[in-house]
């Protein structure tokens, strides 16, 4: 690949690349509130367009539309199926950001907006990387196939089924995702699977109406207490979850999973301070092998009461408790969520489990020829070793491309560190963008060669 015609024609657009990611950046798309996401829907069609892709066009799914497009060099050529979503986050608390959350604010080499690095920015790069590509090169030495979905901010609900209703349109060898931050060190990193999750809401009920907690203490039941009992039951003191069955199906990881974990690089003072936790105790071995390869069991909110200034004497009447529950390979969502309400029947049978939401885990086989193809066309890019994780710790749709269309499936991520992804101030830096559009090229080329 010419590496200095590519470096000079990102020189010259560099203004013009940018202000394409402010226009889609302005953009509203907040798949929560369902606004602007028609109109954004048609903003990246578009930008499709323009990039010299095919085919290009909406495809409903009952919900928010997917945006595809394809450049098909040969039908039995290697063929690459780019992922990415144009919904964000909603920008609350409004009052926390120092800029507009939908004006593109430049500021310390950062560019700071909602959506800048989840994801308009990082699958931005990649549609700017096919169109860099084109006009350096000549054509694609690969085919590519892209897919950005309305909906991954609120669970890739309709995802699965539009992946069902278009196997066909959606063959391929790889599929190929920048989402998420790059590793804390500043190394890329090369990410082979991801974490499902399972969200419930418990609801448990005393009386009608809130009470005084003098005139009816010892009276009137407090439903947070029996949800406190509750989860006693199903966490002990170290962690271990106690629900009959959790554990079952957990694949173990391979000696070349291990071997990954084992190199992967760690320095617990600065990921103490990364996540603001000073007495983080762990080795590295330990820390990424609790991240990526077990399971999680997490209270993400409890409710109940009064939570104002001063004092409110009452005894609630409900209690509400979200738990987010990360899994790994092969654990089922649907055969752990029967497993919570049985558990929840048998101890506190009074208490109401709600499922808020479900994504299935996924992992690719570190062993496949194309995965070192891919690490290394990163390694190349970045001119620096990457980083060859398992698993990341959260959750993608993932599954959709391992389970359903049975695909290897890598992720990327292009947005540096401290990008803040669904917080205040999200932002992504001015070189992660530029670096990320090369780094695609990168892959497609060497993906080419391999091929």
């Amino acid at each position: 690949m010419n590496s200095s015609k590519l470096n000079s024609i990102l020189a010259d657009r560099r203004d013009e690349y940018l202000e394409q990611l402010f226009t889609l950046l302005r953009q509203k798309s907040i798949s929560a509130e369902n606004i602007g996401m028609e109109d954004c829907a048609q903003l990246v069609k578009g930008m499709l367009d323009e990039a010299g892709l095919n085919n290009t066009r909406l495809i409903d799914t009952g919900g928010h539309p997917v945006v595809y497009g394809e450049i098909m060099k040969d039908p039995d050529a290697f063929t690459l199926l780019i992922y990415g979503h144009y919904d964000v986050q909603p920008a609350d608390p409004l009052e926390e950001w120092n800029s507009p959350p939908f004006e593109p604010t430049i500021k310390d080499n950062k560019i700071y907006c909602r959506g800048a690095g989840d994801n308009k920015g990082q699958f931005l790069a990649q549609v700017l990387a096919i169109k860099t590509y084109l006009d350096s090169i000549g054509e694609l030495p690969i085919n590519i196939k892209m897919v950005i979905e309305g909906e991954e901010e609120v669970g890739s609900r309709n995802l699965a089924s539009f992946v069902e209703t278009n196997r066909d349109l959606l063959k391929a060898d790889l599929v190929y995702t920048s989402d998420g931050p790059m590793h804390s060190s500043g190394a890329p990193f090369v990410l082979l699977g991801v974490r499902g999750m399972l969200y419930l809401e418990l609801t448990a009920q005393g009386a009608d109406w809130d009470n005084h907690s003098g005139n009816k203490g010892n009276i009137v039941p407090n439903p947070a207490w029996q949800l406190i009992d509750l989860m006693h039951t199903m966490r002990d003191r170290d962690g271990k979850v106690l629900i009959e069955g959790f554990y079952d199906n957990i694949r173990k990881p391979s000696e070349k999973e291990k071997e990954l974990i084992r190199n992967l690089p760690f320095n617990r003072e600065q990921v103490a301070e990364q996540i603001g936790y000073n007495d983080l105790d762990m080795d590295g071995e330990t820390y990424y092998h609790k991240l990526t390869m077990e399971p999680t069991f997490n209270i993400a909110g409890f409710t109940s009461g009064y939570g104002g200034e001063g004092a409110k004497t009452i005894i609630p009447a409900k209690a509400n408790l979200k738990l987010d529950i990360r899994l790994v390979v092969d654990q089922d969502p649907d055969d752990i969520y029967e497993k919570v309400c049985n558990h929840v029947n048998k101890f506190s049978p009074g208490v109401k489990v709600s499922r808020i939401g479900a994504m299935q885990p996924s992992r690719t086989p570190a062993e496949l020829d194309v995965v070192k193809v891919v690490t290394d066309a990163v390694r190349t890019s970045y001119g620096m070793e990457p980083v060859l994780q398992p698993s990341l710790g959260g959750s993608l749709p993932d599954y959709v491309w391992t389970k359903i269309l049975n695909l290897p499936s890598i992720v990327v991520p292009y947005a540096n560190f401290d990008q803040g992804n669904h917080s205040p101030n999200e932002n992504l830096g001015l070189d992660n963008f530029f670096n990320g559009i090369k780094c695609t090229c990168q892959v497609i080329h060497e993906l080419g060669e391999y091929a």
